[in-house]
């Protein structure tokens, strides 16, 4: 970890995965201590039939309060909300949620990219977003959108990423601000929000 670089001051944190996503988010959020006081938002991309389990699965697995985010609730702290399947995940400017039906973007939905640009546009630069292992092109737009917004990109080192797609596409767009392993993605997010606003 770079310590001369200055970490910013961020207020939310949005993290984006495919194909491998699961194991390497229980890597990065498993260590997460007990309140941890930054929201946390991730879209894994999933099958769209009936009802996710993950915020079940990863109740059990993590020390922070885990719920699907709903329509129209608010973003709280030290929360880790799960993209439920089949519709887009945004966060408006008052910082709650919001689900809609539009189109698929990359074949997904919910997409990496709409809950991206959202929480750019949201938080500017009091935003981290996270991109990890995944098969399709879906999140590089929305991070280069985080990094145009004054936020704070990192992406999980393709080298080690499960299915590499998703980082190279990211890599293709813009330079990251930090480009880690999964460990290192961890201990960031831990350094974040040890120095939160």
């Amino acid at each position: 970890m770079n310590s001369a670089k200055e970490l910013p001051c961020i207020e939310a944190i949005v993290i984006g995965a495919s194909a491998g996503g699961v194991e390497a988010l229980l890597t990065i959020l498993g260590p997460l201590r007990e309140g941890f006081s930054l929201p946390i938002i991730v879209v894994l991309h999933l099958p769209e039939a009936g009802r996710s389990h993950l915020a079940e699965v990863f109740a059990r697995r993590v020390s922070v309060p885990v719920l699907e985010a709903r329509d129209k609730t608010r973003v709280e702290a030290g929360t880790l909300y799960f993209a439920g399947p089949g519709y887009h995940l945004s966060v408006e400017q008052d910082r709650s949620f919001s689900l809609s039906l539009e189109d698929r973007v990359h074949y997904s939905r919910p997409s990496i990219d709409y809950l991206f640009e959202s929480a750019a546009d949201a938080y500017g630069p009091a935003l981290a977003a996270v991109l990890l292992t995944g098969a399709n092109r879906d999140g590089a737009r929305g991070l280069a959108q985080v990094k145009h917004r004054g936020g704070l990109t990192i992406v999980q080192d393709p080298d080690e990423a499960q299915v590499a797609t998703m980082p190279l596409a990211a890599l293709d767009t813009h330079q990251p601000d930090h480009i880690l392993s999964i460990r290192g993605i961890g201990r960031l997010l831990i350094e974040l929000e040890r120095i939160a606003c």
